[in-house]
């Protein structure tokens, strides 16, 4: 649909609230007889999927990988705490879909031979990562948003934040904010795709607008939330005092990269077998124990090893935004840290995406699909958006063969959105108290505990305060809803 033809309507078949692949690859497996509604927070390429780096894990060449390898290497990332059933729909459905989504113009990178060019990752047995360079995750919302716009049944509409949903008779009402208010769409079926949580720490790989708002939504409506707690430290972001980190990809290390302490010694060997290639959890953890032991946080990469001209063709991303840093990867070590990057829990969804209350979905990081168990396998990410998204659409389709009631539009209460204006520095300070009660592992249980108590105190405020409903006053409730949850899991724990 044309930018000049959208508008917002009152009623649509799916609304789907997040533009990013999850999303995106819900709305285009459903048929062209549906109205389908994306609202995009933000513009609709600002998401954790366009900041994606590494690529897709899928099972694209039988002769030298299989589903087998591919689930059990998940399940070992995962701790072996994976849904076995949701790991195997993932692997096995997830060819296809890496497929599709190139007939839709995404451009993997490939070999001289013509032949996808695969790369390896921490944690897998065998290289079955499709990429674009470093960009993989843009690239693919690139073509999706284009492929969307194709369609006449498809609507974006940017700018517009969901502040809550209610259920109505045969359906659920969102409503949005506007620039002129407040509106309200009825929509038959509702799929969150809202993507992470990171900006409830103070240090995340995440965009800005990763603050947890359908895990908000969902459980304001009742939704069950699973596992919360189980957040992903990326091991290797750009070591800088920038709250929004740049992210050093998994794939760095698995082109050959090594990681180095304060003395510039390699030091994996003290902690897992399988060196820089061990899982993100693993390697997380044993940066922040190898920190106590020499007393620094100074760790590097070292990729100098590789040739000049091969790095520059592989990680053009990472070589510009290391540059900006004064740090060039063809000949300098890349300083480094842990920072908060991937959320494996969230709302509970079924094998079709269905979540608790009827008629709503969850798909991509703001699921809880069971597939990551307590820790990500590196590019699984991607391939989730694509598999449960299109399971999703495909259950709708099923629902509304079914004939169930469409949903009518009513009379529903309309929010007072004037008030108090929102508590200075309050999600500041949500940041803080997570950055110091649950970095990488839990802290001591003193820690836990007062950050538990303080947080639940001012989500406590912002429900009854009765302040003026803004985008960062919702953005606010949902960070203090995401860390009440978090740290209410580990400290029953």
């Amino acid at each position: 649909m044309k930018e000049d033809e959208v508008k917002m309507s009152k009623k649509c078949d799916v609304l789907i609230v997040g533009c990013g692949v999850a999303g995106l690859n819900t709305a285009l497996s459903l048929p062209e007889n549906l109205n389908i509604t994306i609202l995009a927070k933000k513009s609709n390429t600002d998401s954790n999927s366009s900041l994606a780096q590494g690529g897709v894990a899928a099972v694209l060449d039988l002769e030298n990988d299989s589903y087998e390898l591919h689930i059990n290497d998940t399940m070992i990332a995962g701790k072996h705490a994976n849904d076995i059933d949701a790991v195997t729909t993932l692997v096995e459905e997830g060819p296809a879909e890496v497929r599709k989504i190139i007939e839709y113009g995404v451009e993997f990178d490939k070999r001289p031979d013509g032949e996808l060019n695969m790369t390896l990752e921490g944690g897998h047995s065998r290289r079955r990562i499709v990429h674009h360079k470093d960009t993989t995750g843009a690239e693919m919302v690139r073509a999706m948003v284009l492929e969307a716009q194709k369609r006449d049944n498809i609507t974006i509409i940017e700018n517009t934040p969901v502040f809550k949903l209610t259920r109505v008779k045969s359906g659920i009402c969102a409503h949005v904010l506007t620039g002129d208010g407040q509106d309200e769409i009825f929509a038959n079926y509702c799929v969150l795709a809202t993507g992470g949580i990171g900006r409830v720490y103070k240090y995340t790989t995440n965009p800005k607008v990763a603050t947890g708002d359908g895990i908000r939504l969902a459980f304001e409506l009742g939704a069950r939330i699973k596992d919360l707690s189980y957040v992903q430290f990326h091991p290797t972001a750009f070591n800088s005092d920038d709250n929004e980190q740049f992210l050093i990809s998994e794939a760095v290390r698995g082109e050959g990269a090594y990681l180095l302490n304060c003395n510039k010694e390699r030091f994996m060997h003290r902690y897992d077998e399988r060196l820089e290639l061990a899982p993100r959890d693993v390697v997380s953890k044993s940066i922040i124990i190898e920190s106590r032991r020499t007393g620094s946080n100074n760790f590097y990469l070292d990729i100098t090893h590789r040739e000049k001209e091969y790095l520059l063709n592989r990680f053009p991303g990472i070589h510009q935004g290391c540059l900006k840093y004064n740090v060039d990867i063809t000949k300098d070590l890349i300083p480094i840290f842990p920072c908060q990057h991937y959320l494996m829990g969230g709302i509970e969804v079924d094998l079709n995406s269905r979540t608790t209350v009827s008629r709503l979905y969850a798909v991509g990081e703001c699921s809880n699909t069971g597939v990551h168990g307590k820790n990500r396998l590196a590019s699984n990410s991607l391939l989730e958006a694509l598999v449960f998204g299109r399971r999703c659409a495909d259950d709708i389709v099923r629902c509304i063969d079914m004939k169930y009631p469409e949903v009518q539009i009513t009379e529903v209460e309309k929010q007072d959105l004037n008030g108090a204006p929102l508590l200075k520095g309050v999600r500041t300070e949500i940041r803080n108290i997570m950055q110091r009660s649950y970095f990488v592992m839990p802290a001591n249980e003193d820690a836990v505990r007062n950050g538990y108590k303080r947080v639940r105190e001012i989500l406590t405020r912002l429900k009854n305060g009765k302040f003026k409903i803004t985008p960062e006053y919702c953005e606010a409730l949902s960070l203090a809803t995401v860390a009440y949850i978090i740290l209410k899991e580990v400290n029953d724990q």
